[in-house]
């Protein structure tokens, strides 16, 4: 009988870094804002639209969900975090774009860029996701 285990590859660097950033995100930053920041100072944004006061607290857990179901996926290499992960970057874009054109304080070209950028990023990172595929396997 043989304790080995089948050897996982390690985490690659860029993985580690958007697992920090989503477990900061889920369990230091959404919860303060939920819990410490005042309600009339309080802004969510979903696609480009700015939610302020209650509705922006009250969308809060659902970003503290999703940034802790991401950091869940990046930490066990789970194969689904590929799609999802790319589905929030993209979301990301469009609500750069999005919010660039509609807030008074958007500038578009501005916004045209980040969307590019961040499509780029959602490009690289289903690309590059394959690592997940090969962890799962």
């Amino acid at each position: 009988m043989s304790d080995e285990r089948p050897v996982t590859p390690p985490r690659p660097w860029w993985v580690n870094a958007l697992l920090a950033f989503t477990a900061f995100m889920a369990f230091v930053y959404t919860p303060w804002d939920f819990f410490v920041k005042p309600v009339a100072q309080d802004q969510e944004a979903w696609f480009g639209f700015l939610l302020r006061g209650w509705a922006a607290k009250a969308t809060e857990p659902i970003h503290g969900a999703i940034y802790a179901a991401l950091a869940y996926g990046l930490w066990k290499m789970r194969p689904w975090v590929r799609l999802w992960g790319t589905v929030y970057i993209v979301q990301v874009a469009i609500g750069m774009l999005v919010w660039s054109l509609l807030d008074e304080r958007g500038r578009p070209a501005v916004g045209i860029v980040a969307a590019g950028v961040f499509g780029a990023l959602a490009w690289a990172y289903a690309k590059a996701g394959r690592v997940f595929e090969e962890a799962g396997s």
